[in-house]
This record gives structure tokens, sequence and C-alpha cells, in this order.
């Protein structure tokens, strides 16, 4: 059985169902603070099968330990339970450290006592702070974090490589995501943060559908091809396939290695701009906007050397980015047509 923490967000519930898809026994531990129980609804619709759920905390210890005595035969987890927004992050840094990091050494900390194989770690591209070259590779130099999300990120991995060096029985993949947008091509799940929208592609489609007045696109002076900053947008469910092989080369010994690091990216980087231009593109639709004044702890430019994980992993992201832009507005009008947005 694999554990899922926060498996009904957005990236979690795409590998819950690429998971289960594979023969994976899944359990989702999550508080629902930023995604709700009818993304197990939407799982089930896809798969036939309903996952096992636990609605806790992942930083209350008592409920971590009482999920794994109840499920005693997890043997690997994937750990996205998170808060993951740049922007909100610069405004309550310690709900971010708090959340992110108790979270992790919790999940640690009964991984050494359950005789749990591995853990993948959601981490992001943010480890390299604002990188002097691109693309990045999994060599570039972390560089200081820009926000309290991405130092997050930059700690958490320090810690699974401290605990894992220090004896621990267990091995860790750890995958640095780029930017994941989409939306699964059932339209059965997608993005549907609560609240007003913190990353940019589920504000530009209720913006697209009349939610929103206009999209704010932060930044139009910056040091690139057309002044807005780029980005490497990777499709979700590409995203959500190598936390399967992630798993899989985990519990099947594949690396003799403790712990690894992939980036998980496209190898192109596409500005918010040009992105706005493949939506409208791919689905014929405007997208009013207006441009705001950069944001705090945005970086200019990133975008992935996934030269690594195709080789090792044998993964590759090849979903066009129209085919992308369509999925995610295929969502949208989904939940309308469902009365939810």
């Amino acid at each position: 059985m694999i554990l899922v923490t926060g498996g009904t967000g957005y990236i979690g519930s795409h590998t819950v169902v690429e998971l289960q898809k594979a023969g994976y026994p899944v359990v989702i531990i999550d508080n629902l603070s930023n995604s709700n129980r009818d993304v197990l609804d939407g799982i089930e619709r896809i798969t036939g099968i309903r996952p096992e759920f636990v609605e806790a905390d992942c930083t209350d210890m008592d409920a971590v330990s009482g999920l794994f005595d109840k499920y005693p035969g997890i043997k690997g987890i994937i750990n996205f339970a998170a808060s993951k927004a740049v922007g909100e992050s610069m405004q309550k840094p310690v709900l971010y450290y708090r959340n992110n990091l108790n979270t992790l050494m919790n999940l640690l900390d009964q991984m050494a006592v359950r005789g749990v194989k591995g853990i993948v770690f959601s981490s992001s591209c943010t480890v390299y702070g604002e990188p002097d070259v691109n693309p990045v590779t999994e060599q570039s130099p972390i560089k200081k974090a820009t926000s309290p999300y991405g130092n997050t990120k930059q700690i958490s991995e320090e810690i699974i490589t401290d605990v894992i060096n220090a004896g621990a029985p267990f091995k860790s993949v750890i995958l640095r995501y780029f930017n994941p947008v989409g939306a699964h091509p059932s339209a059965e799940i997608g993005e549907l943060p609560n609240g007003v929208p913190q990353n940019l592609i589920p504000f530009l489609t209720q913006t697209a559908i009349g939610i929103r007045k206009e999209l704010s696109v932060f930044g139009n002076d910056y040091n690139t091809r057309d002044g807005y900053c780029i980005r490497d947008f990777i499709d979700v469910v590409d995203l959500a396939k190598a936390h399967v092989i992630a798993v899989e080369r985990m519990l099947t010994d594949k690396s003799e290695a403790k712990i690894e690091i992939f980036n998980l990216g496209t190898g192109n980087g596409l500005s918010v701009m040009e992105l706005i231009n493949a939506f409208e593109s791919a689905t014929g639709v405007k997208v009013p906007y207006k441009i705001a004044e950069r944001r705090a702890g945005d970086i200019e430019q990133v975008w992935a050397d996934p030269t690594y994980a195709n080789e090792v992993l044998g993964w590759v992201a090849d979903t066009p980015i129209e085919d992308t832009m369509r999925s995610a507005w295929k969502w949208q009008q989904r939940l309308r047509e469902r009365g939810i947005m």
C-alpha cells in the first residue's frame, strides 16, 4: 500500500489515479485545507476504485501514528502535504514553516519504526533560486531561496538527506517539479484551490469563464525575450506518472542509491504571455488581463534540463502545451456544469 499525503490536492489526486491504474492500493491523508472530498468521487469515476481516505492533519503526530496503526501495510509514501503558494508564503511564513516541515518530520519519524521502504518527496525548482544559467540540471547550485515556500523545500531536502545519512532504514526519491498545469483529460479532477487562486492557470481559466474580472500579470519588465517571467510548464498527468516510476524504483530496489534527485520538466521555457497566447489559441477564448507590479518572491526565469529523468527513469513530459490548455479549460467548464464555479 502507498500512503499519499495531500492526496486530494491537485498533483496528489492525479498521482493517486496513476498509482491505482498501476495496481497500487492507496490510502490518502489530507486535512482538506486546499481541497475537498468530492475529489474522491472524481478519482473513483476515472479508475473504478475509491481510495482509502483519512481526514487529518499531518502536523498532528497522533493522527499520523494512528493512520499507520490502521494501515500497517504501507510500504511507500508520496508526500504532497504542503502549503505551496510563493506569494502567500511571503505573507504567512510561519504557516509555511510549521506545515511543511512538521509534516515531513512526523512522516520520517513514523517511517523509521513502521518498515516503510521509501518516501517520494514533492520538491520544487524553487530550490535553485534565481539560476545563473538555464536550463538547470540536478547539479545546478542551490541558491538562496527567494521565498519562505522555496526555503521550506530546501530545508526539507536537507532534513531527508541528514536523516538518511544518519542511517535511516529507507530510501528517498526527491522530485523537483517545475510548473504543473492542466487537468485530467476526463475532466473528472483538476486544480480547484479553495478561495482566490494563488496559481496562474486556475486564475486564468476562472477569468476566461467570467468568474474573475481580469488576470493580473505580475511584471512585464523582466530581462527575458518578451519582458515576462519564463517558466517550464509541465502537464500534471505527465508529472503524476513520474511518481509511479519513482515508487516502483524504491520498492524494487532498482537503484542502490539511498537518495536520488530528479528534475521534472519539459525542457522548454514559456513566458507567462506565451502561455496566455497558447490558451487562447487552443481554446478560442480570450483572457482579459492587466499588467501589475512584480510580485515579491517571483523568479525571473527558470526551466529544466530533464535529461537525467528521461534517461534514468525512462520518463518524459511530452504532452503538447495546447492539449494541456484544453484540459484545463475542459475542467473549468465541467465545474461550471456542476454549479461549483
